[in-house]
C-alpha cells in the first residue's frame, strides 16, 4: 500500500497516493510524506531511487533484522528502528522493522504490516506535523511508537508484583519456567531499546543536516524521544533485576525447604542409629550371652532403647534442631 500526505504551500493538507508525488514536485515549498506499507522491494527501490536515496541505504531498509541506526547521506538521513506490531502486558510481542528515509522536504516510511503510530499520525496529527517539518513527522512515530512499549511494561509492572505474591505463597517450578521466560524477552528489549537510546543521543550529540539541533523544536522533539527510550531501556533493566531476585528468592526458599527436610532426616537417622546397634548386638545367635537368660532381659533392652530414643530428642529440641 502506497499513500501519500501532502502539505502545500497554502496551509492545505491533502492525502492520496503517488500521484501526489508530481505535484509536490511542482510546488517549491510544500512537504511529502510518503508510507509504504507491504510493498514488493522492487515498488520500494524504484519509489527511493526517485528521490535520489542512496543506493546503500536502500540496501540497509531492506536487509532483514538490522540493528537500528541513523545515518546520514547527501540528500536523505535513513532511520532505521525497530516498530512494534503486537505486545501485552506478559511481554509478547512482535516488532517489525521501520525505515525513514528523511530529506529536507519529504519522509518515505517503509514498514512491512501495519503500523499504530504511523496510523494515528496519518488520522490526526500527520497533516500539522508534516506543515511544521518533515522530521517532526518521524520523531512523533518514534515517540508513540516507544508510547505503546511503555503502557504495556508498565502494566507488566502488576504482574511481576503478582508473580512476586505468589512465589512467596506457592512457589513452584511453573512459576520459575514463567520468570525465566520473562528475563529471556528482557534481555532482547533491554537489547533493543539500548540500540533506540544509542539513536537518540547520536542525534542530540551531533547535528544532523536534516534534523538541525538549532531549531528548539526539533531539539525538544529529540529530547522527549530520548527520554523516552532511556525510560524503556531503565525499566527493562529493574524488571530484569527484579525477576533476577525471585529466582535467587525462590532458590533460597528451596535451598531452605531442602535443609529443614535433611536436618529432620538426619534427626530421625540419629536417634535409629543407637537402636539398630542395640538390636544388632542382640540380635547376634552366639550361644554364651548372658542377658538372654536373664527373665527380664527383654523388657529392660525395651526401656534402654526408649530411653535412648527420647534422651535424643530431647537434646535436639534443647539444641532447636527440631
Amino acid at each position: 500500500m502506497i499513500r501519500t500526505l501532502l502539505a502545500t504551500t497554502d496551509g492545505r493538507i491533502l492525502s492520496g497516493d503517488e500521484a501526489l508525488i508530481e505535484r509536490w514536485r511542482q510546488e517549491a515549498g510544500s512537504r511529502l510524506w510518503i508510507d509504504l506499507q507491504g510493498e514488493p522491494r522492487e515498488t520500494e527501490r524504484r519509489l527511493l531511487e526517485q528521490f535520489d536515496s542512496h543506493p546503500l541505504a536502500i540496501d540497509d531498509a531492506h536487509r532483514e533484522r538490522h540493528p537500528p541506526k541513523i545515518e546520514e547521506f547527501e540528500n536523505h538521513t535513513l532511520i532505521i528502528y525497530r516498530g512494534i506490531s503486537s505486545f501485552d502486558a506478559k511481554l509478547n510481542y512482535e516488532p517489525q522493522q521501520m525505515a525513514f528515509f528523511l530529506g529536507e522536504d519529504f519522509l518515505i516510511s517503509l514498514h512491512p504490516g501495519s503500523a499504530d503510530s504511523i496510523e494515528r499520525l496519518f488520522a490526526h496529527d500527520g497533516g500539522p506535523l508534516l506543515q511544521e517539518s518533515p522530521e517532526h513527522v518521524a520523531l512523533r512515530i518514534m515517540y508513540a511508537s516507544a508510547g505503546y512499549y511503555l503502557n504495556s511494561l508498565l502494566e507488566f509492572e502488576t504482574e511481576i508484583s503478582d508473580l512476586e505474591d505468589e512465589l512467596q505463597l506457592a512457589g513452584n517450578d511453573g512459576l520459575m519456567r514463567r520468570i525465566v521466560a520473562y528475563k529471556s524477552r528482557l534481555v532482547k528489549m533491554r537489547r533493543l531499546f539500548n540500540y533506540h537510546k544509542g539513536i537518540t543521543q547520536e542525534l542530540i550529540a551531533y547535528d544532523y543536516r536534516h534534523l538541525p539541533r538549532e531549531n528548539p523544536a526539533t531539539l525538544h522533539a529529540i529530547n522527549d524521544v530520548f527520554e523516552r527510550f532511556e525510560r524503556l531501556h531503565s525499566l527493562t533493566q529493574m524488571y530484569y533485576d527484579i525477576c533476577g531476585d525471585l529466582v535467587d528468592g525462590y532458590l533460597s526458599i528451596s535451598s531452605h525447604q531442602l535443609n529443614t527436610t535433611m536436618r529432620i532426616l538426619t534427626v530421625i537417622t540419629a536417634v535409629f542409629v543407637p537402636l539398630t546397634f542395640l538390636a544388632g548386638i542382640y540380635g547376634m545367635n552366639f550361644a554364651h550371652m548372658p542377658e538372654l537368660g536373664y527373665r527380664y532381659a527383654y523388657f529392660v533392652v525395651l526401656v534402654v532403647m526408649l530411653a535412648i530414643g527420647i534422651g535424643l530428642l530431647w537434646v535436639f529440641r534443647r539444641k532447636k534442631w527440631l
